[in-house]
């Protein structure tokens, strides 16, 4: 529970919810955690809320109760995408859940929906990234870096992974990078991107001078795609050179993108599920931690030292 702004949350007891005639009711197994938790607990993310509030925005679990025509029986194992999952029992719209394959771990599925939906809508229907292409990822080692990287090889890409020492840079070779940069020791990043062809896509979930470099790094016809800005500020970018290279620069936040076109996220995640199926993705879990170190789960997210997703079991 996060029961004021800035503060870590607190683990505690509290009546289990009771399900509706609209509503699920899912004993949760594991929560992912992501940069916007950090964010609405310090009371920066877009859509502010106020505390007291349970955090996390995705898990995942067994059905306990579905009312009937719901689609869903007690048993079930199902994805869900709702606020306040970082609890054990929720109770949430139907529409929330999805089913998961039986090969895939709860652990996995509880970070799924978001780092890879929104890697996956990025790359395919913003940067339109076609096979052949050279995608450069910064933050490759992080929650949804590791998915850049991963589905940008699966759509026949040449991925280019940047990330800082090289434990991660090792991850982000497994994850199918083509090349792996360590931004800890590349003075110049831009020349570096530059030295191996220039770029035609960048997924940036850094900002900062980074996300500036490998702008600059950009081929002409280039697609910049602003994921995050775990650097700590947006990156300055150069319009005229935005202008004089016909790059495209576009804004992604999966979550808006969800009420802008539901049918489009919808078929995304049915392409990522297959895709799952077909064994082209392979999610890897980076930290494992149980709900009573949840505040030590936040300061490994806010120093960036975390290498995939934070999955907290419940």
């Amino acid at each position: 529970m996060v029961r004021q702004l800035g503060d870590d949350p607190v683990v505690e007891r509290q009546a289990a919810p009771q399900p509706g005639p609209d509503r699920v009711l899912v004993r949760l197994r594991a929560a992912a955690l992501n940069f916007a938790d950090l964010l609405k607990a310090r009371g920066e993310y877009q859509e502010r809320q106020d505390p007291p509030f349970v955090p996390g925005l995705e898990g995942a679990g067994e059905i306990l109760w579905a009312p009937p025509g719901s689609g869903f029986g007690p048993g079930d194992r199902v994805a869900v995408l709702a606020a306040g999952t970082m609890a054990q029992t929720i109770a949430v719209p139907s529409a929330a859940c999805t089913a998961i394959p039986d090969a895939m771990t709860f652990e996995q599925a509880a970070g799924f929906q978001i780092a890879y939906g929104t890697s996956h809508l990025a790359l395919a229907a913003r940067a339109h990234l076609k096979a052949g292409q050279t995608l450069a990822v910064l933050g490759a080692a992080g929650g949804v870096g590791l998915t850049a990287v991963e589905i940008g090889r699966a759509m026949g890409a040449r991925v280019i992974g940047v990330a800082r020492g090289q434990d991660r840079l090792d991850t982000v070779r497994a994850a199918g990078a083509d090349v792996a940069i360590d931004s800890a020791g590349c003075a110049d990043l831009k020349g570096a991107l530059r030295d191996l062809g220039g770029v035609d896509v960048v997924y940036d979930a850094v900002g900062d001078s980074a996300g500036e470099a490998a702008f600059r790094a950009l081929n002409p016809g280039g697609h910049f795609l602003a994921i995050g800005f775990a650097g700590g500020r947006p990156p300055v970018l150069p319009l005229n050179h935005a202008l004089v290279k016909n790059i495209s620069i576009h804004g992604f936040y999966w979550g808006g993108y969800a009420r802008l076109d539901p049918q489009a996220v919808s078929d995304s995640m049915a392409s990522l599920f297959r895709m799952f199926r077909d064994g082209r993705l392979a999610p890897v879990v980076g930290q494992v931690m149980a709900l009573d170190r949840i505040a030590e789960a936040f300061d490994l997210l806010r120093s960036r030292r975390s290498v995939g997703k934070i999955v907290v079991t419940l």
